[in-house]
């Protein structure tokens, strides 16, 4: 049996006329005498199509049309009208029905109708179902995207950690600098209010800040005595050289400039540019306080760690010298036990994975 049509006139003949072609056709018909009484059938179960007259006692063929729109959107609607409504059957067709049916009803075309409207509606639904199937896929595919880009984006960040851990046994005096920077410097950006993305950028900066020295000779970058003026300069492309490797990659474009301008001083007397405070980028600003901490805080060969008191001072005295006052007034805006707990989180860290490269050696 084809689909199911519920045929609505307060005229028994026309329900009795249609119903048996519709019928004969191979439609499953019921029929209605009024709209009151149509709903009632469409709520026990719904049609595939309604066909009604328009001028009814009672719920009117247009009143049917909006209540049957609204309650079963699937459902589509024919109205029947004489010739000299032909203008409310448009006004009708406005309002959501498909087609309309001129009377004295013409049964052939009656069918033919029947047919067009119910190929309408079944080709509405493929669509609707075809756009719900695709904004699933399409949903389902973003998902997997972002989990996708967040793994590589980790894997990102792995590397450029262990990247920083090696530059720091190359160089520096003491394992877990450029986490310890790093650590400090997001306390910083979050006190700033800095956006998540910026975020990102100071920390992947400030673990990346000296990968330029890989270009600078052991015997100058390793050199305990005081550099010359010329191994001075060779040391200070560092900044450069880092640049230039970390720009061409394009997720780290704003950690690239943390590299460049993080010996830059507020006050204009840094390199390589000798910009002057706000032509600072912000990252590298906070950097140039985080990297001032870490420094004083930690042991070197010539001298023991200073206090965090003492560099909290020492933050203080060059705001607006060396460092942008309003970064060193949100490093003294945060208590110095939040500092603390960084140093000797990342140093027991270190610590544990020296013993372990002991304990397991490869």
């Amino acid at each position: 049996m084809k689909e199911r049509v519920l045929v609505v006139d307060d005229e028994p003949s026309i329900c009795l006329l249609l119903g048996e072609r519709l019928e004969h056709e191979g439609y499953g018909c019921r029929t209605a005498l009024s709209g009151e009484e149509a709903l009632e059938l469409m709520a026990s179960d719904p049609a595939d199509l309604v066909i009604s007259d328009l001028r009814m006692q009672g719920i009117s063929g247009m009143a049917l049309l909006e209540e049957v729109r609204t309650k079963y959107p699937h459902t589509a609607f024919m109205v029947a009208t004489g010739v000299d409504d032909i203008k409310v059957s448009i006004e009708a067709m406005k309002k959501g029905a498909c087609d309309y049916l001129v009377k004295p009803i013409q049964l052939e075309g009656v069918v033919a109708s029947v047919e067009r409207a119910l190929e309408k509606k079944r080709m509405a639904i493929e669509l609707e179902n075809y756009r719900r199937n695709l904004e699933f896929m399409v949903e389902q595919r973003t998902r997997q995207l972002q989990s996708a880009m967040r793994r590589v984006e980790l894997t990102y960040d792995e590397t450029l950690e262990a990247l920083g851990a090696a530059l720091d046994l190359r160089d520096t005096e003491t394992a877990g600098h450029s986490e310890r920077v790093s650590r400090y410097a997001l306390e910083m950006g979050k006190a700033m209010g800095c956006t998540s993305d910026q975020l990102k950028q100071i920390r992947r900066g400030s673990y990346l800040h000296d990968i330029g020295k890989i270009g600078i000779p052991d015997s100058i970058l390793l050199k305990e005595g005081k550099l010359t003026a010329e191994e001075t300069n060779a040391m200070q492309c560092h900044v450069r050289i880092g640049y230039n490797i970390v720009c061409r990659i394009a997720f780290l474009a704003g950690a690239a400039e943390i590299v460049l301008t993080h010996h830059e001083r507020f006050d204009g007397t840094g390199y390589p540019q000798g910009l002057v405070g706000a032509e600072i980028p912000l990252g590298a600003r906070i950097f140039a306080v985080a990297d001032t901490l870490d420094a004083m805080t930690s042991d070197r060969p010539y001298r023991r760690a200073l206090s965090f008191v003492a560099a909290r001072e020492e933050v203080r005295r060059c705001g607006g010298t060396q460092f942008d006052p309003k970064v060193a007034k949100a490093f003294l805006s945060i208590e110095l036990g939040t500092w603390m707990n960084i140093h000797d989180l990342v140093n027991r860290r270190h610590r544990t994975e020296d013993l372990d490269t002991v304990l397991c050696p490869t």
